[in-house]
């Protein structure tokens, strides 16, 4: 057991009640029970031992981040956010959000916008993320990996890695995608989210499946380069998941609890700004 403050470096804050998901356009939008509201967050989090979170935007919320805007209103000092941004919007509106706690704009390749990183717009949108110092989440397929990789090199822009960067794992370590990943992290150019497991792997074996590919991410990236993320309020999954299991597959990995301080609290402090002081909460991991 570690004294720390835990931070949650991916969840999303889901409330069609008061925050509608957009109505057109592509992107996931939750079934009525897939529900997971600012304060049932909280409440989660409190139990858990979870100090701070990093937030991000819903794809079936499109461009519309209210929702995760007004959860860092009510706590500025304890969430922040990854955004997703119209690539046309203003320097002034990019420099708003940044005041407000957004520190990043995600790119979802899979089910919002497979296209987001292509063409001389695209290159154009990520200098000016890397002008204000943010950074460029991505989410993507194994094939879109090979056309995003290069992309995202030239930019020189502060990349994030969602979900151990593999979307397949059938296919195997080699597959071109989870390679060009893996050269993203040994560059240096890129931190890697341990988050997600039971979207691709089976709880019930340990994630066994996906044991090689971490063991790989955290070669590559180094476990200074590695963050943990919940991905709750877990919509999509059959069976659905818990929080406290989320915290406890991160040993499956991480084993040295050192490291997993690291992790859990200290890589995601340095890369998101949550200040020096961790907090005193109890590690449940």
């Amino acid at each position: 057991m570690t004294d720390l403050g835990i931070i949650d470096a991916h969840a999303h804050i889901i409330d069609p009640a008061r925050f509608p998901f957009a109505r057109n356009g592509p992107g996931y939008r939750p079934k009525p029970g897939e529900v997971g509201t600012r304060e049932m967050f909280g409440h989660v989090v409190d139990a858990h031992g979870v100090r701070h979170a990093l937030l991000v935007q819903l794809s079936g919320y499109g461009y519309d981040n209210a929702a995760i805007l007004d959860a860092i209103a009510r706590h500025p000092q304890r969430f922040k956010a990854i955004a997703v941004i119209d690539p046309e919007s203003c320097d002034r509106t990019l420099e708003d959000l940044a005041g407000r706690g957004v520190v990043g704009v995600r790119f979802n390749l899979v089910s919002y916008r497979g296209d987001a990183l292509r063409g001389p717009d695209a290159e154009r949108y990520l200098a000016r993320l890397k002008a204000i110092g943010w950074h460029a989440q991505v989410f993507a397929d194994d094939a879109q990996w090979v056309e995003a990789a290069p992309v995202l090199r030239r930019s020189g822009v502060r990349v994030l890695v969602d979900h151990f960067g593999v979307n397949e794992p059938q296919h195997g370590l080699n597959q071109p995608g989870f390679q060009a990943v893996l050269a993203l992290g040994r560059e240096g150019r890129a931190a890697v989210k341990l988050s997600a497991p039971f979207r691709v792997a089976t709880p019930n074996t340990g994630f066994a499946e996906l044991r090689p590919f971490a063991e790989a991410v955290i070669d590559a990236f180094r476990i200074e380069n590695c963050i943990w993320g919940s991905d709750w309020p877990f919509v999509g999954v059959p069976g659905g998941f818990t929080y406290a299991a989320a915290l406890s597959a991160l040993q499956c990995w991480v084993a040295d609890p050192e490291e997993r301080v690291r992790v859990l609290a200290r890589n995601p402090a340095r890369l998101f700004g949550f200040g020096e002081e961790i907090g005193h909460a109890k590690c449940q991991a």
